[in-house]
């Protein structure tokens, strides 16, 4: 090597590993500036820097741990004083043996000396087939999570096999570092989804990738299955923008999902108008063939021959799919199913009239907005000093499905008349004329303006989505000022403890009289409790980008903006009688266009000061602590990493929502914002158990004649399901079949005595079916423990005496000892 090549000065030919030892001796005593300036003195002394590196390095092993080491100061001195000294690169046989030499120390190196060695030793310049047979030989070794770093720093992922290199990655759940290996190269993102759907496909075995696996260490077979194999496609499609086309099994699973979803929805909860439901049928299925079939065998299962026919009918299933019974009973349909359905509408129009919320203006005052000389009029009337106006925003339902939702319809409520503005169209017509922030503009103007009260509930989501729909409006939430969040007010409004709101409405209202009983939630629980009515939210789930809209969407949304205002005038009048504060409305006002500190503020509830003194709702300062609620009143929603504590919340009485394993983080956004809950998360629904609290005892002798007569009613499945309780349906259950979560619930004792049938109040069905065989035959069970909202059957199964023994220290220390007994 030429002596000039890093420094002026002449090399001593000093001994490295002499080098090292005082080098070392420097950095025990932490004298850093030292150590730095030892370090450069000691390479320009050196005969060659380069191999005087990698004799300290292989002397040593400080540098194989993570975080910073000698090993890692060295190398990254030595690479700042290659670049203050430049020289002509080494080359040939020399270097070509110093990159031999490094390649053997990678594979054990921390990340972060990755780079600078690679830098050093000039290994993107090394023979490319030598780098691809080394890393093939760390694969082969089993060091897959290192060959594949190295493949990344090296860029070799173009002459790998994706499929080879990421599935044991996948296997040891590293799917961060599958995503960074594709992540540079659009053809390997294609290939590594296509090979992620063909896992996917139903028909596929997922043993025969596993099994040359077995023995792998940190193997998690638990992470590797259809469901979370379908949620990072879903990642990727997003993250690469790729066309989801590309992977159809993936696609046709969640589609699948979605087309479940629907039928429980409208045949077992029966919270879903016809039209909707319709709607969203149509556009999930569309023409395709393979879930054309599941449509019409799930109608066949839910409404018999006769229903089947007339919702393939509407569904425009192609007649060469429909099964013989059912092409039979569409040719005997005829006029009267039609005055069937406008007599049942006509009766279902009255209840909603008695028992939900009724917009209290004339339908003339409602305006639906699709040109800008109607716009500008609106906006005339809402830019107003003084006004206040309800805002809401509706989108059309994604159903897990990739991207943000994009807002479709907002709404704006004034006192005398509501404005509907159809979005898509308004920022359509304002692109095409050269003025696309027109429409923006006014968005902004109104909420930044300190003189005009904006009211909303869960104002964050709707913010979020909106920012989807138009980029500029991203920064919306941080200039609004003049806002009041009705979900922040929502939980300050005290409980009595019954349980009950202060004004003395109930807290619970359902809709059993349509199908399995769901309590209110959200803004509908709050119109109850403060205007003594819910909403009526059949129409939440429609098409809300299909057009025209029909009118009960219109109503639906008017409804959704006017309920704020007289929500917002009623706790103005009577703020006291809520638990809030006799200055409500400047207090909130100003509190909540403050941000982030008055935010939190307005979370806490109401609790007496150490002095004596109450804290006035909204005028809470930071010293009053936040009052205790009991479980009942504690409302959460999990992310699929808690899945575990959430069932462990439930048992002990929380009200919890599970996220499943395909939801991301916005799912759980979308539910806190809709129905007031607070998110666990560790970072980043189809529910898996029903969360309700109310349980049926019934002995085994019992549950064996239920067993026994439905085995006996099977086959005999009687049409036009959609009205009665003879359907047998399954519904989102619990995971596995124990009673833990009935330990904080309410049983239903005798019913033995009232001899229960195989179907509940609310048409749930007792799913007798699922009982596996065997169960009735264990002497131990005296009784069985039935849901009564989604007719789940329940028994001390095996681990019944863990969960008892995991929570009676818990219950005893709460002083529920009724709990423990009910346990045990």
């Amino acid at each position: 090597m030429n002596q000039d090549s890093y420094s002026s000065d002449q090399p001593t030919g000093q001994d490295p590993l002499l080098l090292l030892k005082t080098l070392q001796l420097l950095w025990t005593k932490h004298e850093l500036e030292k150590l730095k300036e030892e370090i450069r003195r000691g390479f320009a002394r050196l005969e060659d820097p380069l191999a005087g590196l990698l004799a300290m390095l292989e002397s040593s092993s400080d540098w194989k741990g993570k975080g910073h080491s000698l090993g890692y100061c060295i190398t990254t001195e030595l690479q700042l004083w290659i670049k203050e000294h430049p020289a002509v690169p080494q080359s040939g046989t020399k270097l070509k043996k110093l990159q031999a030499r490094v390649l053997g120390m990678l594979s054990q190196c921390p990340t972060n000396l990755l780079d600078p060695l690679i830098s050093i030793y000039q290994l993107h310049t090394a023979d490319r087939n030598y780098l691809l047979e080394h890393v093939s030989h760390l694969y082969l070794q089993g060091n897959y999570k290192e060959a594949a770093i190295l493949s990344i720093k090296l860029k070799l992922q173009p002459d790998q096999d994706v499929e080879k290199m990421c599935t044991p990655l996948l296997l040891q759940d590293k799917a961060n570092l599958v995503e960074d290996y594709v992540g540079e190269y659009p053809e390997l993102q294609r290939k590594l989804l296509q090979t992620l759907d063909m896992w996917c496909d139903p028909s596929f075995n997922i043993r025969d990738i596993t099994r040359p696996y077995q023995g792998l260490s940190r193997y998690k077979p638990e992470k590797f299955n259809r469901r979370v194999l379908s949620k990072l496609v879903f990642r990727l499609l997003e993250r690469f923008n790729v066309d989801p086309a590309l992977c159809p099994n993936v696609i046709n699973q969640r589609h699948l999902r979605t087309l479940n979803y629907l039928f429980y929805k409208r045949f077992v909860e029966k919270t879903m108008t016809e039209e909707n439901w319709a709607d969203h049928i149509q556009s999930t299925v569309g023409e395709n063939r393979w879930l054309q079939g599941h449509l019409v065998q799930s109608l066949l299962w839910h409404c018999g021959a006769r229903g089947a026919a007339r919702w393939a009918r509407r569904c425009r299933v192609p007649p060469e799919m429909l099964p013989r019974a059912v092409a039979e009973e569409l040719q005997k349909l005829h006029i009267q199913d039609r005055a069937e359905e406008v007599t049942k509408a006509d009766n279902y129009e009255d209840s909603k009239k008695k028992d939900y919320y009724q917009l209290p203006i004339a339908r003339e005052k409602i305006h639906f907005l699709q040109t800008w000389e109607e716009t500008l009029q609106c906006w005339e009337k809402v830019l107003q000093p003084g006004q206040v106006v309800g805002v809401d925003m509706e989108w059309k339902p994604s159903f897990g499905m990739v991207g943000k939702p994009r807002v479709a319809l907002l709404q704006l409520a004034l006192k005398d008349e509501v404005f509907l503005l159809d979005l898509p169209r308004l920022l359509e017509q304002a692109e095409a004329e050269g003025e696309k922030e027109k429409l923006p503009r006014f968005i902004q103007m109104l909420y930044s303006d300190a003189a005009i009260t904006k009211l909303g509930y869960g104002m964050s989501g709707d913010l979020s989505s909106l920012a989807a729909t138009c980029s500029v409006l991203k920064d919306t939430e941080k200039q609004m000022q003049g806002v009041v969040d009705l979900l922040a007010v929502d939980k300050q409004l005290q409980w009595k403890k019954d349980g009950r709101k202060v004004d003395g409405l109930s807290p619970e209202h359902s809709h059993e009289e349509r199908g399995v009983k769901q309590p209110e939630k959200g803004l509908s629980l709050l119109v109850q409790h403060v205007l003594g009515k819910p909403l009526d939210k059949t129409e939440q789930l429609s098409n809300w980008e299909k057009r025209p809209l029909r009118e009960e969407q219109i109503l639906y949304a008017a409804s959704d903006a006017y309920c704020l205002l007289e929500i917002y005038e009623r706790l103005c009048k009577d703020p006291e009688s809520f638990g809030l504060g006799s200055d409500l409305t400047e207090s909130l006002v100003e509190k909540q266009s403050k941000k982030p500190r008055a935010k939190k503020q307005l979370n806490k509830q109401e609790a007496p000061s150490p002095s004596g003194q109450e804290c006035q709702g909204p005028r809470m300062e930071p010293s009053c602590p936040p009052a205790p609620i009991s479980p009942q009143e504690f409302s959460v929603v999990c992310d699929n990493m808690l899945q575990g504590l959430g069932r462990y919340l439930r048992c002990l009485g929380v009200d919890v929502r599970l996220l499943d394993n395909e939801d991301d983080h916005r799912k759980a956004a979308e539910i806190a914002r809709q129905e007031g809950r607070v998110i666990l998360t560790s970072g980043l629904p189809y529910q898996t158990v029903c969360n309700c609290n109310k349980y049926l005892k019934v002995s085994r002798e019992r549950m064996r004649q239920l067993v026994e007569g439905s085995r006996r009613a099977s086959g005999e499945h009687s049409a036009g399901c959609p009205g009665s309780q003879s359907c047998g349906v399954t519904v989102p259950a619990c995971d596995t079949a124990q009673p833990g979560c009935a330990a904080h619930g309410e049983r239903a004792e005798g019913a033995e005595q009232s001899g229960a049938a195989a179907g509940l109040a609310g048409d749930t069905v007792l799913q007798v079916a699922a009982i596996p065989p065997g169960v009735l035959d264990r002497a131990e069970l005296t009784d069985f423990f039935c849901c009564t909202r989604c007719g789940k059957v329940f028994w001390e199964g095996s681990h019944f005496g863990r969960v008892v023994s995991q929570f009676q220290d818990v219950l005893v220390a709460s002083g529920d000892t009724q709990s423990v007994y009910e346990l045990s």
